[in-house]
Protein backbone atom coordinates (compact mmCIF):
# COMPACT_ATOMS: atom_id res chain seq x y z
CA UNK A 1 0.00 0.00 0.00
CA UNK A 2 1.08 3.37 -1.31
CA UNK A 3 2.45 5.11 2.58
CA UNK A 4 0.47 7.98 1.31
CA UNK A 5 -2.52 6.47 1.62
CA UNK A 6 -2.02 5.36 5.49
CA UNK A 7 -1.67 9.41 5.90
CA UNK A 8 -4.93 10.05 4.23
CA UNK A 9 -6.42 7.39 6.26
CA UNK A 10 -5.24 8.86 9.52
CA UNK A 11 -6.30 12.17 8.44
CA UNK A 12 -2.70 13.42 8.31
CA UNK A 13 -1.12 15.87 5.59
CA UNK A 14 1.16 14.15 3.33
CA UNK A 15 4.15 15.11 3.88
CA UNK A 16 7.36 15.21 1.37
CA UNK A 17 7.90 12.07 -0.51
CA UNK A 18 8.14 8.63 0.71
CA UNK A 19 11.89 7.71 1.79
CA UNK A 20 11.96 4.00 2.59
CA UNK A 21 14.24 3.06 5.98
CA UNK A 22 16.31 0.31 7.26
CA UNK A 23 13.59 -2.48 9.84
CA UNK A 24 11.21 -3.53 6.93
CA UNK A 25 12.53 -7.52 7.23
CA UNK A 26 8.56 -7.93 7.44
CA UNK A 27 7.48 -5.46 5.80
CA UNK A 28 7.70 -1.97 4.53
CA UNK A 29 8.81 1.41 6.14
CA UNK A 30 8.88 5.09 5.36
CA UNK A 31 9.56 8.34 6.71
CA UNK A 32 7.45 11.12 5.22
CA UNK A 33 8.27 14.51 6.86
CA UNK A 34 7.63 14.13 10.80
CA UNK A 35 6.04 10.93 9.93
CA UNK A 36 6.69 6.79 9.78
CA UNK A 37 4.70 4.82 8.09
CA UNK A 38 4.56 1.18 8.20
CA UNK A 39 3.07 -1.17 6.13
CA UNK A 40 2.75 -4.98 5.04
CA UNK A 41 1.22 -6.34 1.96
CA UNK A 42 -0.51 -9.40 3.97
CA UNK A 43 -0.06 -8.38 7.67
CA UNK A 44 -1.66 -11.25 10.02
CA UNK A 45 -4.73 -10.03 11.57
CA UNK A 46 -3.84 -8.05 14.49
CA UNK A 47 -0.30 -7.24 14.01
CA UNK A 48 -0.03 -3.78 14.15
CA UNK A 49 -2.77 -2.72 16.98
CA UNK A 50 -0.45 -5.46 18.85
CA UNK A 51 2.38 -2.68 18.18
CA UNK A 52 0.48 0.02 19.12
CA UNK A 53 -0.48 -1.62 22.08
CA UNK A 54 3.06 -2.34 23.05
CA UNK A 55 4.58 1.31 22.25
CA UNK A 56 1.50 2.35 24.76
CA UNK A 57 2.29 -0.12 27.61
CA UNK A 58 6.04 0.92 27.08
CA UNK A 59 5.25 4.84 27.01
CA UNK A 60 3.61 3.65 30.70
CA UNK A 61 6.35 1.79 32.19
CA UNK A 62 8.45 5.35 31.66
CA UNK A 63 10.48 4.17 27.86
CA UNK A 64 10.81 6.13 25.35
CA UNK A 65 8.90 5.67 22.45
CA UNK A 66 7.50 6.79 18.86
CA UNK A 67 4.19 8.52 19.79
CA UNK A 68 1.38 6.22 17.51
CA UNK A 69 -1.03 8.79 15.21
CA UNK A 70 -3.12 5.95 14.05
CA UNK A 71 -3.14 2.33 13.11
CA UNK A 72 -5.22 -0.17 11.82
CA UNK A 73 -5.10 -3.56 10.04
CA UNK A 74 -3.02 -1.96 7.03
CA UNK A 75 -0.55 -0.32 9.09
CA UNK A 76 0.59 2.02 11.14
CA UNK A 77 1.76 5.67 11.37
CA UNK A 78 4.03 6.80 14.20
CA UNK A 79 6.25 9.98 14.83
CA UNK A 80 9.28 10.43 13.55
CA UNK A 81 12.53 10.53 15.75
CA UNK A 82 15.29 12.77 14.90
CA UNK A 83 18.51 11.15 15.27
CA UNK A 84 20.81 11.66 18.22
CA UNK A 85 24.45 11.31 19.89
CA UNK A 86 24.84 8.18 21.64
CA UNK A 87 23.70 7.58 25.08
CA UNK A 88 24.24 4.11 26.25
CA UNK A 89 23.90 5.02 29.63
CA UNK A 90 20.74 6.58 29.46
CA UNK A 91 19.65 3.48 27.29
CA UNK A 92 20.65 1.45 29.71
CA UNK A 93 18.98 3.29 33.10
CA UNK A 94 15.80 3.39 30.51
CA UNK A 95 15.80 0.07 30.14
CA UNK A 96 16.59 -0.68 33.93
CA UNK A 97 14.04 1.15 34.86
CA UNK A 98 11.57 -1.54 32.67
CA UNK A 99 12.88 -4.24 34.78
CA UNK A 100 12.86 -2.35 37.81
CA UNK A 101 8.25 -1.97 37.63
CA UNK A 102 6.85 -5.60 39.07
CA UNK A 103 4.03 -7.19 37.43
CA UNK A 104 1.09 -9.73 39.12
CA UNK A 105 1.90 -12.44 36.72
CA UNK A 106 3.00 -13.54 33.00
CA UNK A 107 1.81 -13.22 29.44
CA UNK A 108 -0.98 -11.06 27.65
CA UNK A 109 -4.37 -10.45 28.04
CA UNK A 110 -4.57 -9.04 24.09
CA UNK A 111 -2.46 -10.78 21.07
CA UNK A 112 0.90 -9.95 20.72
CA UNK A 113 3.43 -11.10 18.09
CA UNK A 114 6.89 -12.01 17.60
CA UNK A 115 7.84 -10.60 14.09
CA UNK A 116 4.82 -11.74 12.01
CA UNK A 117 4.48 -14.97 14.67
CA UNK A 118 1.63 -14.81 16.94
CA UNK A 119 1.93 -16.05 20.43
CA UNK A 120 -0.53 -17.03 22.50
CA UNK A 121 -2.72 -15.50 24.73
CA UNK A 122 -2.79 -16.19 28.69
CA UNK A 123 -2.47 -15.59 31.84
CA UNK A 124 -0.45 -17.08 34.49
CA UNK A 125 1.62 -17.18 37.85
CA UNK A 126 4.29 -20.44 37.13
CA UNK A 127 7.10 -19.23 34.93
CA UNK A 128 8.26 -22.44 34.03
CA UNK A 129 5.23 -23.98 33.05
CA UNK A 130 4.05 -20.38 31.01
CA UNK A 131 7.38 -20.21 29.26
CA UNK A 132 7.60 -23.53 28.36
CA UNK A 133 3.87 -24.48 27.09
CA UNK A 134 2.81 -20.44 25.73
CA UNK A 135 5.86 -19.01 23.89
CA UNK A 136 9.10 -22.49 23.62
CA UNK A 137 6.77 -25.00 22.47
CA UNK A 138 4.47 -23.19 19.81
CA UNK A 139 8.14 -22.40 18.28
CA UNK A 140 9.16 -25.56 18.41
CA UNK A 141 5.82 -27.13 16.60
CA UNK A 142 6.24 -24.49 14.22
CA UNK A 143 9.66 -25.15 13.54
CA UNK A 144 10.31 -29.04 14.07
CA UNK A 145 10.80 -29.89 9.90
CA UNK A 146 13.55 -27.97 9.85
CA UNK A 147 14.89 -28.55 13.14
CA UNK A 148 15.73 -32.52 12.33
CA UNK A 149 17.35 -34.61 14.45
CA UNK A 150 17.76 -31.50 17.15
CA UNK A 151 13.99 -31.58 17.59
CA UNK A 152 14.40 -34.56 20.17
CA UNK A 153 16.92 -32.60 22.22
CA UNK A 154 15.94 -30.05 21.60
CA UNK A 155 12.29 -30.55 23.54
CA UNK A 156 13.94 -32.55 26.22
CA UNK A 157 16.23 -29.37 27.26
CA UNK A 158 13.67 -27.08 27.19
CA UNK A 159 11.47 -29.32 29.61
CA UNK A 160 14.03 -30.36 31.69
CA UNK A 161 15.96 -27.16 32.16
CA UNK A 162 15.92 -25.15 35.68
CA UNK A 163 14.38 -22.07 34.31
CA UNK A 164 15.38 -19.26 36.87
CA UNK A 165 12.63 -16.69 37.54
CA UNK A 166 12.85 -13.82 39.52
CA UNK A 167 9.90 -12.34 38.95
CA UNK A 168 7.10 -10.94 36.41
CA UNK A 169 7.91 -7.40 34.53
CA UNK A 170 6.92 -6.13 31.16
CA UNK A 171 9.73 -7.06 28.53
CA UNK A 172 10.45 -5.21 25.50
CA UNK A 173 10.71 -8.87 24.28
CA UNK A 174 12.19 -8.14 21.01
CA UNK A 175 15.18 -6.48 22.14
CA UNK A 176 17.89 -6.59 19.86
CA UNK A 177 20.20 -3.52 18.50
CA UNK A 178 17.64 -2.26 15.54
CA UNK A 179 14.86 -1.78 17.52
CA UNK A 180 16.87 0.97 19.73
CA UNK A 181 16.97 3.91 17.82
CA UNK A 182 19.40 6.88 19.56
CA UNK A 183 16.98 10.14 19.25
CA UNK A 184 17.40 13.51 19.37
CA UNK A 185 16.02 14.10 22.20
CA UNK A 186 17.57 10.66 24.26
CA UNK A 187 17.30 6.77 23.37
CA UNK A 188 14.08 5.49 22.26
CA UNK A 189 12.37 1.67 21.81
CA UNK A 190 10.79 0.66 18.70
CA UNK A 191 8.88 -2.61 17.54
CA UNK A 192 8.16 -4.15 21.19
CA UNK A 193 6.96 -7.61 21.35
CA UNK A 194 5.67 -6.60 24.96
CA UNK A 195 4.17 -9.11 27.66
CA UNK A 196 4.71 -9.41 30.99
CA UNK A 197 7.59 -12.34 31.76
CA UNK A 198 11.35 -12.62 32.90
CA UNK A 199 14.02 -9.55 32.36
CA UNK A 200 15.77 -12.79 31.04
CA UNK A 201 14.29 -12.86 27.91
CA UNK A 202 15.18 -9.24 27.10
CA UNK A 203 18.93 -9.71 28.14
CA UNK A 204 18.89 -12.93 26.34
CA UNK A 205 17.72 -10.79 22.90
CA UNK A 206 20.58 -8.44 24.04
CA UNK A 207 23.91 -10.92 23.99
CA UNK A 208 22.50 -12.65 21.05
CA UNK A 209 23.51 -10.00 18.12
CA UNK A 210 25.97 -7.94 20.04
CA UNK A 211 25.55 -4.64 19.49
CA UNK A 212 25.36 -3.32 23.03
CA UNK A 213 28.66 -2.05 24.36
CA UNK A 214 30.43 -2.31 27.36
CA UNK A 215 29.23 0.97 28.74
CA UNK A 216 25.64 -0.24 28.26
CA UNK A 217 25.83 -3.15 30.81
CA UNK A 218 27.99 -1.67 33.18
CA UNK A 219 25.48 1.17 33.80
CA UNK A 220 22.73 -1.35 33.30
CA UNK A 221 24.17 -3.52 36.38
CA UNK A 222 24.83 -0.50 38.51
CA UNK A 223 20.86 -0.08 38.48
CA UNK A 224 19.67 -3.82 38.35
CA UNK A 225 22.24 -6.37 38.57
CA UNK A 226 21.76 -9.57 37.00
CA UNK A 227 22.23 -12.43 39.38
CA UNK A 228 24.77 -15.75 38.36
CA UNK A 229 21.64 -18.36 37.68
CA UNK A 230 20.31 -15.99 35.21
CA UNK A 231 23.25 -15.08 33.64
CA UNK A 232 24.23 -18.67 33.38
CA UNK A 233 20.76 -19.14 31.75
CA UNK A 234 20.60 -16.70 28.88
CA UNK A 235 21.91 -19.01 26.04
CA UNK A 236 19.23 -21.08 27.19
CA UNK A 237 16.69 -18.01 26.86
CA UNK A 238 18.70 -17.54 23.60
CA UNK A 239 16.47 -20.46 22.38
CA UNK A 240 13.26 -18.71 22.11
CA UNK A 241 15.01 -16.39 19.67
CA UNK A 242 16.91 -18.68 17.69
CA UNK A 243 13.47 -20.97 16.94
CA UNK A 244 11.56 -18.03 15.68
CA UNK A 245 14.61 -17.08 13.04
CA UNK A 246 14.83 -20.65 12.47
CA UNK A 247 10.84 -20.73 11.49
CA UNK A 248 11.15 -17.62 9.36
CA UNK A 249 14.67 -17.29 7.59
CA UNK A 250 16.14 -20.93 7.48
CA UNK A 251 17.90 -23.32 8.51
CA UNK A 252 21.13 -21.34 9.11
CA UNK A 253 19.82 -20.33 12.53
CA UNK A 254 20.11 -24.47 13.16
CA UNK A 255 23.62 -23.26 14.75
CA UNK A 256 22.79 -21.07 17.16
CA UNK A 257 20.31 -23.84 18.92
CA UNK A 258 23.10 -26.37 18.46
CA UNK A 259 25.31 -24.05 20.06
CA UNK A 260 22.81 -23.39 23.07
CA UNK A 261 22.19 -27.56 23.17
CA UNK A 262 26.31 -28.18 23.57
CA UNK A 263 26.59 -25.52 25.72
CA UNK A 264 24.31 -27.65 28.32
CA UNK A 265 25.67 -30.30 27.47
CA UNK A 266 22.79 -31.68 25.52
CA UNK A 267 24.90 -32.59 22.07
Amino acid sequence: MDPRELLNRAGLPPEGRAEPLAGGDMGRVWRLGPYVVKTDPNPPRGLFPAEARGLDALAAAGVRVPRVHWVGEEGIVLEYLPPGADDWAALARMIAGLHTRPATGYGTDRPVFLGRFELPVERSTDWREFWTRGRLQPLLDASRERLGELAGPLERFVRGFAWPAEGPVLVHGDLWSGNVLMAAEGPALIDPSAWHGERAVDLAMMRLFGGFPEAFWAAYEAVRPVPPEVREALPAYQLYFLLVHVHFFGSGYLAGVRRVLRHYGFL
